[in-house]
């Protein structure tokens, strides 16, 4: 069921992939007020003027000064942000342990880490105060079965599980912790679970695979869109596994 999101306001980092855009348009549609966010100005202006309720804003969001400039500017222009969804990211692999590089592990510590720590900072006192404030990301089963193979990819993305839990935390802490009741907790972060992404432009570019196990952008994008309308002590600080029809470990 479609959750109306009409007064909320969400920041969508990452915006123009594949997933961003999955996420944009459904969030719209549903009513929010989206800030989209990248790095790339001509996708940007592309994604905004697509819909009336998305504001485009260029960031790079591996400067804190510059994302905290954002957040400046998104409170100015939108109001207080009820959610961040942190689409930011990127792989790179090599052949065992001796082939992870230091390129590679210094662009995954910047684009998935850096920008999750910058963002969940500067946008923190918001999400902690709205009534429906959420924090999500996108990490992979490989964050808690790795591969050699894998391994900087692996570690980084773990590293960002343990910074959005640890924001779970802070949720809980200030909004009453263990004791309190639980219509206290008005604000949660987690963390989606997927094998994969999968999205139309990929199955278009290699139409004999079936890309087995991976997610579709757009079962994404009705996730973000449905954790608005779940309490928040239910999936604050949780892991949820994405499959193509629901949140696992959540009421359906």
């Amino acid at each position: 069921m479609s959750q109306d999101l009409s007064g909320r306001t969400v920041v969508v980092a990452g915006s123009t992939s594949a997933a961003g855009v999955a996420v944009v348009r459904t969030l719209s549609q549903a009513g929010a007020r989206v800030a989209a966010v990248d790095i790339l100005q001509d996708r940007v202006q592309e994604l905004s003027g697509a819909y009336g309720n998305v504001t485009g804003y260029v960031c790079n969001l591996a400067d804190l000064q510059a994302v905290e400039d954002l957040a400046k500017a998104v409170r100015h222009d939108l109001g207080p942000v009820d959610g961040l969804i942190h689409l930011v990211g990127g792989w790179r692999g090599g052949a065992g342990i001796q082939g992870q590089t230091d390129q590679d592990w210094d662009f995954l510590h910047t684009s998935v880490l850096t920008t999750l720590r910058n963002t969940s900072r500067a946008f923190y006192d918001d999400l902690a105060t709205s009534p429906a404030g959420r924090l999500a990301i996108v990490s992979a089963q490989s964050a808690s079965s790795p591969t050699a193979d894998g391994a900087a990819y692996a570690a980084v993305k773990s590293a960002a599980e343990a910074w959005t839990l640890a924001v779970a935390d802070g949720f809980r802490q200030l909004q009453g912790g263990n004791e309190s009741p639980r219509s206290a907790q008005h604000s949660a972060a987690l963390v989606f679970v997927v094998k994969a992404l999968v999205d139309d432009r990929m199955r278009a570019a290699q139409p004999e695979r079936r890309f087995p196990g991976f997610t579709d952008v757009s079962v994404l994008a009705d996730a973000v869109e449905r954790i608005f309308g779940l309490e928040a002590e239910q999936i604050n600080g949780l892991r949820l596994p994405l499959t193509a029809g629901h949140l696992a470990g959540s009421p359906a």
